[in-house]
């Protein structure tokens, strides 16, 4: 018994030495980082970071590789993205030698008013139907990159999406799972069922699903360019299909339809520049968190600790106030982004923090006037793209029009319908976005394009992985694995206010101890299936003139260079 006593205690033993003496990094990593030197892709679905390396051997750059890759990413992750969708991208230009950003979202229709919300009893915008569709901006996103700055023809581009979309993939899990969840309240909706319940149900993990619609649709793309989307064809199916469905979109909507190319908005924080989009989106938000945190000394707090964890909390909350009362359409309102991103404004902000105590609620500043994907991409030239690209609510509105293979957006919930909010519904005008995406450089040079999918979860997730980067000292693997804080609960766009502080969610990782210290400070704590976002990242190494990939496991995504 004695023997068997002390056997057991030494497997014990060797298995606590072992799982604490790693080689490839921290105890959540879940892999060491991918290096290459001639390119390299990180998306969140396999088949599309191949597609992206595809591009890359054939010639193509990375812009080419991205615009490959988000069509691909179309069509095997509808889950989370389509063209029928909104579009943001940051790009590192090698032969400028700096960043350029779009802005590619669609406006709501000139036809549907505010009153028509008012007169209907609207007290909010639906989450699904007709009217939340706006007009989508990925497709003259894709156009609008290509011409800037892509290489390789457009029908070679979309040739890889064009393949699978007619010979079929075999479904991953996760898409799966969020497939089979959106079934059972989309498929109400004309098209949907043909398309995406093919043998009456969603398609199951491993199973081959084929979209011959889509495959004819990135063909007409190919052939006769963008103007097949927005004046011809496809804008004439869309728009006969929504307002059969009682929705408002016009040829006018279509044909007045413009992307934005857009200087990216900075902070420098401890040496290193932060880049985000203006808004209509939410990037500002990631700018003002950092501006908040740099006046505390995080990497003495640690990683994981009660007291970062609450100062995180804490600055989010901050941030989230003024997202909620500023970020929206700046053709339709002064913005104060300057202020907003001022380190003043950061630490006038910052002296709000209770050190011991969880707010239930702050005031914004006063200024003088969930599902997505992302993807990035990098070139043996030095080009790097961050882009990211939703239907907004997972597969999106429920509308699929006309069999092109893909579904409408339902952005426009997002607007407000309290009058003399900046964000309030509007004629061709844009909703305030979550989608963002981000770059670090450092003395003016390339250093990481990033981002972290997931709806408001997102400039919580770009704050976390650059405290983790930066404060922390992680490696880009072990920045997107380490373990997540979700806020929620903050002032929103759409008019709803916090008034009780909010709650916590936090992944699996974080010990009792520290969550137990939390809720002394009054925080309220819960667990949450899914929504800590998805990540991927690439680094580019000067010294070595190498690129260090990352992408996580919350997807079923594959970064991969050569």
């Amino acid at each position: 018994m004695k023997k068997l006593a002390l056997t057991i205690l030494s497997v014990i033993l060797v298995f606590f030495v072992f799982s604490q003496d790693r080689v490839t990094g921290l105890t959540f990593a879940t892999r060491s980082e991918v290096i290459a030197q001639n390119g390299m892709a990180c998306t969140s679905q396999p088949l599309a970071t191949q597609a992206a390396l595809d591009i890359l051997k054939a010639g193509g750059n990375a812009i080419d590789a991205a615009i490959a890759a988000n069509a691909v990413l179309g069509l095997v992750e509808p889950t989370g993205n389509g063209m029928g969708g909104d579009l943001f991208a940051i790009i590192w230009d090698a032969k400028t030698k700096q960043l350029y950003g779009l802005n590619a979202s669609g406006r709501s229709p000139y036809d549907l008013k505010l009153d028509y919300f008012k007169e209907n009893g609207y007290e909010k915008i639906p989450s699904y139907g007709p009217l939340p569709v706006s007009v989508p901006g990925c497709v003259d996103g894709w156009f609008e990159l290509h011409n800037k700055f892509g290489s390789l023809p457009m029908k070679e581009v979309l040739n890889p999406a064009i393949n699978y979309a007619e010979n079929g993939f075999p479904l991953t899990e996760l898409i799966a799972y969020y497939w089979g969840r959106s079934t059972s309240f989309l498929k109400k909706y004309p098209g949907f069922e043909e398309i995406y319940m093919p043998n009456g149900s969603a398609p199951k993990k491993g199973e081959i699903f084929k979209n011959p619609f889509l495959a004819n649709t990135f063909r007409l793309l190919a052939e006769e360019g963008r103007d097949v989307f927005y004046k011809g064809e496809i804008a004439e199916k869309i728009v006969k299909y929504v307002r059969e469905e009682g929705g408002f979109l016009s040829m006018k909507d279509f044909e007045d339809h413009t992307s934005e190319w857009i200087k990216p908005i900075s902070t420098n924080y401890r040496g290193y520049d932060v880049w985000e989009l203006p808004p209509n989106g939410q990037g500002t938000a990631v700018l003002q968190m950092l501006n908040i945190l740099e006046n505390y000394e995080i990497a003495e707090m640690g990683f994981g600790t009660p007291e970062y964890m609450h100062t995180f909390i804490e600055a989010k909350k901050l941030a989230y106030e003024d997202r909620a009362k500023y970020y929206s359409d700046m053709d339709f309102n002064d913005i104060p982004i300057d202020g907003l991103i001022s380190k003043e404004y950061g630490k006038e902000r910052a002296a709000l923090i209770n050190p011991n105590r969880s707010a239930r609620s702050y005031p914004a500043g006063e200024l003088e006037q969930g599902n997505t994907i992302y993807l990035t991409t990098a070139d043996k030239d030095g080009n790097m793209v961050s882009l990211i690209q939703s239907n907004y609510r997972g597969m999106g509105s429920g509308m699929t029009p006309g069999k092109l293979g893909f579904i409408l957006q339902d952005r426009g919930e997002l607007f407000a319908l309290e009058e003399n909010h900046m964000n309030v519904y509007e004629p061709h005008k844009r909703p305030f976005h979550t989608i963002i995406p981000a770059f670090i450089t450092k003395d003016d040079e390339p250093y990481i394009s990033f981002g972290l999918m997931g709806g408001a979860m997102q400039p919580q997730g770009h704050v976390q992985i650059v405290c983790n980067l930066i404060d922390f000292g992680m490696n880009l693997q072990e920045a997107g694995d380490a373990p997540r804080i979700s806020h929620d609960g903050s002032s929103q766009p759409t008019g709803s206010k916090m008034t009780d502080g909010g709650q916590v969610s936090l992944e699996s990782g974080f010990d009792y101890q520290t969550i137990r210290a939390l809720m002394n400070k009054g925080h309220k704590i819960g667990y949450a299936k899914g929504p800590y976002g998805g990540y991927q990242a690439i680094l580019f190494d000067k010294k070595n003139r190498v690129y260090y990939g990352a992408s996580e496991s919350r997807k079923d995504g594959q970064a991969a260079g050569y």
